[in-house]
């Protein structure tokens, strides 16, 4: 490149200068020079320019002569387009990261139903893998003819829900599907799964709720009806047999009713363990002790084996609920000369435990997974001909749960259970390590 045009001409001023007076060609020499002089540093200046051109993250050079008021400005517009860009990128990131975190499969769909992008749920609800199945059709992955008139429809007003088999287990799921730009589709897949299980969970229980109070409630208005209708031809005995009767059913409804209202106290409010003081467990059982053998009436080989000085912190009635929850299930569920075998104290990692070991008549393992589900119940008639109304379980989960301890069931059918409540264990204080025989 050539200096400016005004070098150019004092070079050859000063050189017509020099001749005229001296009449010398060191003029010309001196014009010359000049002109060298400026086009090596012109030269040196435009390689600098190149190598910052090739590596504009740099500093530009500190003097770019008559190219800065061109380059200067190409630099600070190119610093900015460089934070947009980083800005640009991370927002993409939080975006990303924001559609990998979202709890449901998103899918976005070409026109032509290509798989453009998808995020992680999409691979662990559907199978999709975002670096095999780019650009493969929906409809190759997910075959199913119904799905197939769903999406070409058009027509989304509606959900569109179907059943998978994955694992040995089922799973429901609910694709929800929107327009997207260019003519694309955006693909949204839920695990309703949770939902559609507590919605059944919900309905058994209204179903149950409504059955279990109905039953006590028809035995009272055929006996009511019966006083009404025949109230002279009932003898002393079949009055009082009646009434005995209709006070039994009237406190099977308070039981369940009580048990309700406690279940919902449990489930609505939260335990907060600095302010419960601690509980002496041996306490609590003697009481037990009491209740559980006279339900009993003897008929059952009862040892109780409970650590003295072993305390937990928690809540002294609902341990206590509890407790005698998961005794009188061994009692009732055992028959007339099995062995109960009663446990309060620490286990090989220092947990306090209490469990409850029966010779009864065992749960199968499909019982097992339900077993602590309102008004399920193993043995519907043995339970409800004992009293019970079906919600111990459901009690004695609950508490586990509020103190942080866990409910473990072991059992074989016609081989007997054990029931375990395991604390952890900073949850209690030892201070004598002596397991005695009450």
């Amino acid at each position: 490149m050539f200096p400016p045009i005004f070098a150019i001409i004092l070079s050859f001023i000063a050189g017509l200068v020099v001749q005229y007076y001296y009449h010398s060609y060191w003029g010309l020499a001196i014009a010359f020079a000049t002109i060298m002089i400026f086009h090596i540093i012109n030269r040196v200046k435009l390689y600098k320019i190149k190598n910052w051109v090739n590596n504009l993250d740099k500093t530009p050079p500190i003097y770019m002569g008559y190219l800065e008021p061109i380059i200067s400005p190409l630099f600070r517009h190119f610093k900015k387009l460089t934070h947009e860009k980083a800005n640009l990128m991370s927002l993409n990131r939080d975006i990303m990261e924001a559609a990998n975190a979202f709890p449901a499969g998103v899918i976005i769909l070409n026109s032509d139903y290509t798989i453009q992008w998808c995020n992680r749920n999409a691979f662990n609800l559907i199978g999709i893998d975002s670096r095999r199945d780019i650009g493969t059709s929906i409809f190759n992955i997910l075959r199913s003819p119904d799905f197939y008139k769903y999406v070409v429809s058009g027509i989304w007003t509606k959900p569109y829900l179907t059943y998978v088999h994955k694992n040995e287990q089922t799973y429901n799921l609910k694709y929800e599907l929107t327009k997207y730009h260019n003519g694309g589709i955006l693909v949204l897949c839920f695990d309703n799964t949770a939902l559609d299980r507590m919605k059944t969970t919900q309905q058994d229980f209204v179903a149950n709720v409504s059955h279990e109070l109905k039953t006590p409630l028809t035995v009272l208005i055929g006996f009511l009806e019966t006083l009404g209708s025949l109230p002279d031809s009932l003898t002393t005995e079949q009055k009082e047999h009646f009434h005995e009767l209709m006070q039994e059913q009237a406190h099977r409804m308070q039981a369940i009713i009580t048990d309700l209202l406690a279940l919902s106290e449990l489930e609505s409010s939260k335990l907060d363990y600095s302010v419960q003081p601690e509980v002496k467990v041996s306490a609590l059982l003697e009481q037990a002790k009491r209740s559980i053998e006279m339900l009993s009436g003897g008929h059952h080989k009862i040892t109780w084996n409970v650590d003295k000085n072993l305390t937990i912190r928690g809540k002294q009635t609902e341990l206590g609920s509890a407790f005698t929850n998961i005794l009188t299930n061994a009692v009732r569920y055992t028959p007339e000369g099995g062995s109960i075998e009663v446990f309060w104290g620490l286990n090989d990692k220092n947990n306090p435990v209490f469990s409850v070991k029966d010779s009864g008549l065992g749960i199968s393992p499909t019982d097992i997974s339900r077993i602590t589900e309102r008004f399920y119940r193993v043995d519907k008639s043995r339970s409800r001909a004992s009293g019970g109304t079906g919600l111990g379980l459901a009690i004695t989960k609950h508490v586990a749960l509020r103190h942080q301890a866990k409910l473990l069931i072991e059992s074989k059918l016609n081989q007997g259970s054990t029931f375990s409540l395991i604390f952890p264990v900073q949850n209690f204080e030892n201070e004598d390590e002596n397991i005695i025989e009450l």
